[in-house]
């Protein structure tokens, strides 16, 4: 099995201020975990900019001409409380983008191949017309997008493991039925979204978790409802949201995960890639927030990507 890493040294450059959680220093924790000397079978490769007619396939034009006129020449501006853009966040976001639209193109023209792109800022909470919650561009959703127009497909699933709802990935995909949606989540919680009774055009499935669940919640909401719904969408490409700020140190949640948990998922996820879609998986880096966890996730996470 071949496992590409695409990253992009322009999303160290994406400025969100002093004491933001989704800082620079989250990317220089992952790409220092999968240096070379750690993970030597890794292929690596430079993420490169996504154009606007892909970006295009899940934003309105209003809203990609008005993120372009707001991005700043100098300092740092709010697009709402939480999510920041500096002169280098928009090209951080386009290599974002970029890094998913090749991981995809990767797997398709490489048999018996997956991918992990380690990229900021994340995606999962961007909607088709407003950023938020960290977020600028959806880089799952048009992934998806691009995957099934590309080759062409009938059937791309995404599984999200982040802590937080991905309201924006759901937002945009809701009424595609060739494009299947699964994510645990804390739940009440930011961004108010993902209760089990959203479910789209039958391809939604919401498994909210409670504050203070661990392991056993979270494998049971896998085992018993996701995994089973996943196989039986019988995917042609499996794409995953991985957020690691379910982990038991993680500031912003009250999730309980440990690594072990990161391990077993994304065997699960592994194994069902290769049952199903011969082994074509895009992981996609999302939430994560204290930097050893971070580590550990995706630690665990790339090297099951690696042994699968």
């Amino acid at each position: 099995m071949t496992t590409y890493l695409f990253t992009h040294r322009d999303c160290l450059f994406h400025d969100t201020g002093v004491g933001h959680p989704e800082r620079p220093d989250r990317l220089r924790t992952v790409l220092h975990q999968l240096d070379l000397e750690n993970f030597p079978d890794l292929v690596r490769c430079d993420a490169p900019l996504a154009d606007r007619e892909t970006l295009a396939l899940a934003h309105t034009k209003s809203y990609l001409d008005d993120l372009e006129a707001k991005a700043p020449q100098a300092g740092i501006i709010s697009l709402d409380p939480d999510t920041k853009m500096s002169p280098g966040s928009r090209s951080a976001a386009l290599r974002g983008v970029g890094a998913v639209i090749a991981a995809i193109d990767a797997v398709f023209e490489q048999k018996d191949s997956n991918a992990f792109c380690a990229i900021r800022p994340p995606g999962h909470h961007a909607e088709s017309d407003r950023a938020m919650g960290f977020c600028l561009f959806n880089n799952i959703a048009i992934g998806a997008l691009y995957a099934r127009q590309k080759y062409n497909l009938d059937r791309v699933a995404i599984i999200d493991f982040d802590v937080h709802h991905g309201n924006g990935t759901q937002q945009i995909l809701e009424n595609d039925p060739g494009v299947f949606y699964g994510s645990t989540h804390q739940a009440p919680f930011y961004p108010g979204t993902g209760s089990a009774n959203e479910t789209g055009v039958g391809n939604i499935l919401n498994v909210p978790l409670a504050a203070g669940d661990g392991s056993s919640q979270f494998q049971t909401a896998y085992r018993d409802i996701l995994l089973p719904a996943l196989k039986k969408f019988d995917p042609e490409l499996l794409l995953v949201s991985a957020g690691f700020d379910g982990h038991e140190k993680d500031p912003l949640a009250s999730l309980n995960l440990t690594g072990s948990d990161f391990t077993w998922i994304s065997e699960e996820l592994m194994q069902i890639a290769n049952d199903h879609c011969s082994g074509r998986l895009v992981s996609v880096l999302e939430g994560g927030y204290d930097l050893d966890a971070l580590a550990e996730g995706v630690d665990t996470h790339v090297k099951a990507l690696l042994r699968t």
